[in-house]
């Protein structure tokens, strides 16, 4: 069986998903959206070219995907899947900074339409299991706190990853952790963003991809989990996993722990 497939956006990630797609024999890419397109095709890698547009609506029904496959932005994606999900598309989306109430209301049509979809904050495999153990050390320590570094034109911050792996390790310890707030702050926000006790810094430099520390501390000991993403193939193996495995799917999968074995 052939998996059609529509990419969503044509930035960094968008084309490194669709040159995957080209390479897959059991994939066939068939079209693009782009939001600020005014083409009418986009060349494909290895010759060949599929057609663009700015209309999910217009290029859903012309091409017939079975997927969407999206890393564009939380303004556009739930416009995209709102047309794919009316037309039976199943979805990947590794689009960053969604609403927890949209992804709530994604979930709420995934089952009423029976439906798969797939939305990770992190497609790269060492990420994910960055997260599972950090979720197994969490129960142990009474401290933690999460630096994330990523490149300067990243647009939001904390990034999507940091706040799933603290939601993940509090669901799976069942309690806030203690967390230092100095009596006397010299620059403001120095001590960052918190969630449950888990305090978060951003980090924006060039130079960085993707990285993460997740930083536990307990009675003359730390404990430090760490992932590095030095280029974005590292998130092609999970973007591809989750593209065939979702084609299996009647619901939203959050995140690629069931996806892998680790849940």
């Amino acid at each position: 069986m052939t998996i059609r497939v529509v990419v969503s956006g044509t930035g960094n990630m968008g084309r490194q998903v669709l040159a995957a797609v080209a390479r897959e024999a059991d994939l066939e890419p068939v079209g693009v959206l782009e939001k600020f397109s005014t083409e009418e095709e986009i060349a494909l890698p290895g010759g060949g070219s599929v057609p663009m547009s700015a209309d999910p609506e217009a290029l859903l029904d012309g091409t017939k995907p079975d997927v969407v496959i999206d890393f564009t932005n939380a303004e556009w994606t739930p416009q995209m899947a709102r047309a794919a999900l009316e037309r039976g598309v199943r979805l990947v989306i590794g689009t960053t900074g969604l609403p927890d109430g949209w992804l709530d209301e994604l979930e709420a049509q995934c089952r009423e339409r029976g439906v798969g979809a797939v939305v990770a904050a992190n497609f790269a495999i060492g990420a994910v299991l960055m997260i599972y153990l950090a979720k197994v050390a969490g129960r142990f320590f009474d401290a933690a706190e999460i630096i994330e570094l990523h490149h300067d034109r990243k647009v939001d911050a904390p990034s999507g990853t940091a706040l799933t792996t603290a939601r993940e390790i509090l669901s799976a310890r069942g309690r806030p952790f203690q967390r230092n707030v100095p009596d006397k702050e010299t620059l403001a926000g120095t001590r960052a963003g918190e969630i449950g006790g888990i305090t978060i810094h951003s980090v924006r430099l060039p130079g960085l991809v993707a990285h993460q520390e997740v930083i536990f501390g307990g009675l003359g000991q730390t404990l430090t989990i760490r992932h590095d993403t030095t280029g974005r193939e590292s998130f092609i193996p999970g973007v591809l996993l989750a593209t065939r495995e979702v084609m299996r799917r009647r619901e939203l999968v959050r995140g690629l722990e069931a996806l892998v074995g680790l849940s």
